[in-house]
């Protein structure tokens, strides 16, 4: 018993800013619908990577896809990260109008510089991918859970946050959940032109 005790410990050590999820989480089911959590996004305004203000008004009349991650993450992030960067490199490959915003939950350390940095060695396109910052902790923690039902919680040395990706419609419902670790992107290219699609 003490063997299976030490076994789920590791497993939740080893698993960092990985191992809380939120409502529907990570374990989408295979039709990734979230239209069921009534999720939408308010209407906000914080600061991109190049230090100026962006939010709802920007994206206004644009399907965006969003996760939050933090650069000093070392757990899921560095998959996320580079699993969004080949998301966004095929949908604007196949000509799909989307953008794409990442909420950072360390915003102390992630200032508009840093990300902008992060988002370059990446090889994000930061004409249509938004790295966000310019608010408290506390703030991202209540946008997170109003917008995404996803908690975001500090640990020592570490931050818990969903690894999911969200797609929001053009009226800011999010409508479909991907898991951002997922290795296997295909289908989720082909939902998320699904989703778009059905509702042009």
């Amino acid at each position: 018993m003490k063997q299976v005790i030490t076994g789920f410990v590791l497993l939740f050590v080893l698993s960092g800013c990985g191992w809380l999820y939120e409502l529907g989480g990570s374990n989408m089911d295979e039709q990734y619908d979230y239209v069921r959590y009534d999720a939408h996004v308010p209407d906000f305004s914080f600061v991109n990577q190049n230090g100026e203000s962006f939010g709802t008004n920007e994206l206004e009349g644009h399907y965006y896809l969003a996760n939050m991650i933090f650069t000093y993450c070392t757990t899921v992030c560095p998959t996320m990260t580079p699993n969004m960067q080949n998301l966004q490199a095929e949908l604007e490959g196949d000509g799909i109008d989307i953008q794409f915003v990442t909420f950072t939950v360390d915003p102390e350390r992630d200032t508009p510089e840093h990300l902008k940095g992060y988002g370059t060695n990446v090889g994000a396109n930061l004409e249509t991918w938004h790295f966000l910052s310019g608010y408290e902790q506390d703030e991202i923690a209540d946008f997170s859970r109003e917008a995404f039902k996803a908690s975001v919680q500090p640990m020592e040395d570490d931050i818990a946050h969903s690894t999911a990706f969200y797609l929001v419609n053009k009226e800011g419902q999010v409508i479909r959940s991907y898991n951002g670790m997922q290795p296997q992107q295909e289908p989720i290219i082909e939902d998320i032109k699904a989703a778009i699609e059905q509702e042009m």
